[in-house]
């Protein structure tokens, strides 16, 4: 009986170092990386803190964070962090967007794959208190396929509207049942996508504005049809729309 009850406790034994080692196991795969670091007063007090962006490897890939995070270190070793959502790059500028005088936190997460969109967070750290801040939404914008071989989208802010003719895809489109002797076979919007850049733009009086754009697709990802530029100004607690473009043809920088 005593030789049955020493087999059961080893067994357990073998059974709880299995499992321990499995946990140092996901742990170690569950590698942090430091993405940027970055010394600059970003609570007002005339002192540099230590911002950090980083973020998680995802199940020990190399090209997917996951939990990524900014972190600031203040001159008594305090801690704060901001935390981010998953995706495949990040990056982080310091920048005063709100116009209070401290430098705020901008963060982009590109999500990744063929959409291309990009999260964007904005945090103040004014007196040492964390806040999340608004950034501008993406514009909302009405659009649908023409007959002949067209299609026609309006920006709700500025109630401007832009007509693109789309004869070069005319195969394309035919051979996919969108059109038949030049007319639709069914009313069809097209894809307004978030933005898939959102970046701070610094203007020669020196203020930092806020530059976005967003890509209009057809039948799918890949039949880009526009892209759409827009800047941002932050006043009366709020973003407000300076400018809008659209172009055929634009180069991401």
């Amino acid at each position: 009986m005593k030789k049955e009850l020493l087999l059961v406790a080893s067994a357990f034994f073998l059974m709880s170092v299995t499992a321990i080692t499995g946990v140092h196991a996901f742990e170690e795969k569950a590698k942090t990386v430091t993405i940027s670091k970055q010394e600059s007063d970003v609570t007002g007090d005339g002192i540099n803190e230590s911002i950090q962006l980083k973020g998680v490897l995802y199940d020990g890939e190399d090209d997917y964070l996951k939990d990524i995070y900014i972190n600031i270190s203040t001159d008594d070793d305090k801690q704060y962090t901001m935390p981010l959502e998953s995706g495949s790059k990040a990056s982080l500028k310091l920048v005063d967007l709100n116009k209070d005088g401290v430098k705020d936190l901008f963060a982009n997460v590109f999500t990744g794959g063929s959409g291309g969109i990009t999260l964007n967070y904005l945090y103040s750290f004014k007196d040492f208190i964390s806040k999340e801040l608004a950034v501008p939404d993406p514009l909302e914008i009405d659009s649908q396929f023409e007959d002949g071989y067209k299609a026609r989208i309006k920006i709700d802010l500025t109630g401007n509207s832009y007509l693109f003719d789309l004869n070069d895809r005319k195969k394309y489109y035919k051979k996919l049942g969108l059109y038949y002797k030049g007319k639709l076979n069914e009313p069809m919007e097209l894809t307004v996508n978030s933005f898939h850049s959102l970046k701070p733009v610094k203007l020669k009086s020196g203020e930092f504005i806020l530059k976005g754009a967003q890509r209009i697709t057809g039948i799918a990802n890949a039949d880009t049809i526009a892209f759409v530029e827009s800047s941002w100004n932050f006043g009366g607690g709020k973003w407000n729309l300076n400018s809008a473009s659209v172009h055929t043809n634009i180069q991401s920088k």
